[in-house]
């Protein structure tokens, strides 16, 4: 795991997205994964960084937010279908493309991609969530 720390401080210190943005990738990959201490980690990050608390508490529960600002919007499409389907729509990827180039889309992937590793190793280790924390909900498989 050492050794990808230079791809994560990449991604989430100098990626095409400023920290608003990644932090909602990451909170959309953790709730994805139900992975509690991944998103309790990155729910404080991303509510300092202006993240609508009210759109987060949709994330959390698995409900697609409403009042998501367009960017907000093409990264949500992207991540979810990236994590639901194992690929993108041809309107999404345009549509990311289009708003954040092509080091935004590989970006973008490269986020979800790096947060699942974490996610599929920390579920895998059975990494308990931080003490005194709230778990994920979590869904019928």
């Amino acid at each position: 795991m050492n050794n990808a720390r230079a791809m994560g401080d990449y991604l989430r210190y100098k990626s095409a997205f400023d920290s608003a943005l990644s932090e909602f990738a990451i909170l959309i990959t953790a709730r994805e994964w139900s992975q509690d201490y991944e998103w309790s980690v990155h729910y404080p990050i991303a509510i300092k960084e202006g993240l609508n608390p009210e759109i987060a508490q949709a994330i959390k529960e698995g409900r697609r937010p409403d009042g998501m600002s367009s960017d907000q919007t093409i990264i949500y499409n992207f991540t979810i279908e990236l994590q639901r389907y194992k690929r993108v729509s041809d309107a999404s990827f345009d549509k990311t493309e289009k708003r954040f180039g092509k080091k935004g889309v590989i970006d973008l992937a490269g986020i979800a991609g790096y947060y699942t590793l974490l996610a599929m190793e920390m579920n895998m280790a059975r990494r308990p969530e931080p003490v005194g924390k709230e778990r994920l909900p979590r869904f019928p498989e």
